[in-house]
């Protein structure tokens, strides 16, 4: 299986969803099923089918996320030396060179992204022009908008 690259704060929100459907989800939910069964006719019992969709669904996530966890390579951020280089998990500022607007983005895995909270993709548009590439250089971004280009102000490995 192909490891998944994952920051350190990626996977401790991973892990904490995992416990937090361990330990609380999958109780209640296992409580609401009989509760719904103590009510006679399985038959005709919404609260049982919807309790036992519910329960397919926690599941399905704890499998999940814990072959994200099982797959995951976590990298620290803070530990990396790669020269000034733009690599997963760098936080790199940004100046668009039509515009000027500045912007800063941390390159992420694909569970981690929020583009609202600077948090990139490793797959996205950006993060892929962005690989490689060190401070003061520019990057190219083909968006669906037409291309952009970036001028790197800063690589930060926080």
């Amino acid at each position: 299986m192909a490891t998944i690259p994952i920051t350190k704060r990626g996977a401790e929100k991973l892990k904490a969803e995992l416990h937090q459907l361990k330990t609380v989800e999958r109780p209640s939910i296992i409580q609401a099923i009989a509760e719904a069964r103590a009510q006679g006719d399985l038959s005709e019992n919404a609260e049982y089918e919807s309790a036992k969709d519910r329960q397919g669904f926690i599941e399905g996530r704890i499998m999940e996320v814990e072959g994200k966890l099982s797959a995951a390579q976590i990298i620290d951020p803070s530990s990396l030396d790669a020269g000034g280089r733009v690599v997963f998990g760098t936080t790199v500022e940004l100046e668009d060179e039509d515009s000027g607007a500045a912007v800063t983005y941390q390159i992420v895995g694909e569970d981690e992204a929020d583009i609202k909270l600077g948090l990139i993709n490793i797959s996205s548009p950006i993060a892929r022009a962005l690989i490689g590439k060190e401070e003061g250089d520019t990057a190219v971004v083909q968006a669906p908008g037409g291309e952009r280009r970036y001028e790197i102000v800063a690589v930060k490995y926080i």
